[in-house]
């Protein structure tokens, strides 16, 4: 069982950063792709970044590209969402997940473990 904790969280103004962080309860994360996904009020779920295994493939949603970096640092089994440029639109619940077998996937469905998540909230 992976056991992930986001934080990094909180309210910034439009065009700020933050840079969120999921950490994990394994020293095996390693082995895991791992994902960012956000859920805005009234939304579905979405994707927002992945990165596989050893960090060399990344993966972004169009509407973050450019100003969200996903890295990880697996020696100190943690995984970091670098934010610029917010907007309202990146108002949501943040999760991360692990994926098994290091997979960097777009889909909620290949992860294993979740998160329970960071709120962000971007004011105008």
């Amino acid at each position: 069982q992976v056991q992930l904790v986001e934080s990094g969280g909180g309210l910034v103004q439009a065009g700020g950063s933050l840079r969120l962080s999921c950490a994990t309860s394994t020293r095996s994360i390693w082995m895991y792709g791992v994902g960012w996904f956000r859920q805005a009020p009234g939304k579905e779920r979405e994707f927002v970044a992945a990165i596989g295994f050893s960090g060399g493939s990344t993966y972004y949603a169009d509407s973050v590209k450019g100003r969200f970096t996903i890295s990880r640092d697996n020696a100190n089994n943690t995984v970091y969402l670098q934010m610029n440029s917010l907007t309202p639109e990146d108002t949501a619940v943040y999760f991360c997940a692990a994926a098994m077998y290091g997979l960097a996937a777009k889909t909620a469905g290949a992860y294993n473990y979740w998160g329970q998540g960071t709120r962000v909230t971007v004011s105008s």
